[in-house]
C-alpha cells in the first residue's frame, strides 16, 4: 500500500567539515574514508551507442523497452525490468506525467547511484543509506519533484544537495546545463568520481552535469541566472539568494516548513504588471505534508546549524 506520503528525502550527518571548491572532470578525487566496499559492485560494460536526445525508449510494453535499452544502453535486464515498473506505480501515483519525464526517468539507471547492500532494493519507493547519515530519495519523490518545475533542454538548472547524485543524473536527461551543490565535501567528491566513472563507461549526459562544494543556501551566483531549482532539504523560509539567482519566469520547488512538516512549494517567480516582482507559490503535494532533514549550514568551513535557525 502507498504511505500517505513519502519517505524523508536525506538525513545529513552534522559536523562535516566542508570548504568551497568546484569538482569538475576526472581531477575529483576519493577523500571520504569510506570504503569502496560500501559502493556498488558497477559492470564495467560500455555503453553500446552514443547518448542521442531524439532517441525515446519504447514505452508500450515491458519486454520492448528492456530490448531496446540493452541494447542501446547495455543495462542489466533484472534493473531494466524493476525500472520499467516503477515507472507504472509512477503514472498510477500521479508523480510523472509528462512524456520527457517519463523518458529521463527510464535513461537514469538508479542502480548506479546506491550502495552494494541495497542494489536489490534499488527501485523501492523508500529512501535507501548511502552512507555519511545521507540517503537517496525514493523515485516517486524525485519524479514528482522534476515534473512539476517542467524542465527542458537548454534551461539551466540549479540542484541543491547533490547527495547521490540520482537527482542530477535524471535532469541531465532533461536538459544539458545541470549545476549541483553539496555541502558534505567527501560525499561531494565521491559523487564527482561517480560521475567521471559512468562519463567514461559512455553515460555522455553527464557531462553536462557541473558540481561544487559548498553551501548551498547561497546558491552558485558565479552561474546564476537559472531558470530552474530544486532544493532537497527543508526550511522555514524560501533563501532569499536563491530566489534572487532564479530567473524571471524561472521555477523553483522546495521544502518549506517546521521541522517533520514540510510543504513542498512550487515557486514561480514573476513580474506584476505595475513591474514590481512578485512570487507565486503552490503545493505540489495538495497540502500533505512530508518530512525533510533540515538545511544545514557551513561555519568557518564546518557544518553548523541549519539555515531554519534550529
Amino acid at each position: 500500500m502507498r504511505p500517505a506520503v513519502p519517505p524523508p528525502c536525506r538525513e545529513i550527518a552534522a559536523d562535516t567539515p566542508s570548504r568551497r571548491r568546484i569538482l569538475l572532470g576526472a581531477g575529483a578525487v576519493l577523500a571520504s574514508g569510506l570504503s569502496n566496499a560500501l559502493l556498488p559492485s558497477r559492470a564495467r560494460a560500455r555503453v553500446p551507442i552514443a547518448y542521442d536526445w531524439n532517441a525515446t525508449p519504447p514505452m508500450d510494453t515491458r519486454a520492448a523497452f528492456v530490448e531496446w535499452m540493452q541494447k542501446t544502453r547495455g543495462e542489466d535486464a533484472k534493473y531494466l525490468a524493476q525500472r520499467w515498473d516503477r515507472l507504472q506505480a509512477l503514472i498510477a501515483h500521479k508523480d510523472v506525467w509528462d512524456q520527457r519525464d517519463m523518458r529521463a526517468y527510464l535513461l537514469t539507471p538508479r542502480e548506479q547511484f546506491v550502495t552494494k547492500a541495497n542494489l536489490d532494493r534499488a527501485y523501492e519507493w523508500h529512501y535507501l543509506d548511502i552512507g555519511f547519515g545521507v540517503t537517496i530519495t525514493g523515485p516517486h519523490t524525485v519524479a514528482r519533484m522534476t515534473n512539476s518545475i517542467e524542465v527542458e533542454r537548454g534551461k539551466k538548472v540549479l540542484e541543491i544537495g547533490t547527495g547521490s547524485g540520482y537527482q542530477s543524473a535524471y535532469l541531465s536527461n532533461l536538459t544539458d546545463k545541470v549545476f549541483s551543490i553539496e555541502i558534505i565535501k567527501p560525499l561531494a567528491e565521491r559523487t564527482r568520481r561517480l560521475y567521471d566513472s559512468l562519463i567514461e563507461q559512455g553515460y555522455g549526459e553527464y557531462k553536462a552535469i557541473a558540481t561544487k562544494n559548498a553551501d548551498g543556501y547561497y546558491g552558485w551566483p558565479e552561474e546564476a541566472p537559472f531558470d530552474r531549482i530544486i532544493v532537497t532539504c527543508a526550511i522555514d523560509h524560501v533563501p532569499p539568494p536563491l530566489l534572487e539567482q532564479l530567473k524571471l519566469g524561472g521555477m523553483m520547488v522546495i521544502p518549506v516548513g517546521p521541522p517533520g512538516a514540510q510543504h513542498i512549494l512550487k515557486i514561480v517567480k514573476q513580474r506584476s504588471p505595475d513591474g514590481a516582482m512578485t512570487v507565486a507559490r503552490s503545493d505540489i503535494y495538495n497540502g500533505a505534508t512530508l518530512s525533510f532533514v533540515p538545511f544545514t549550514k557551513l561555519e568557518g568551513g564546518v557544518i553548523n546549524g541549519t539555515h531554519s535557525g534550529r
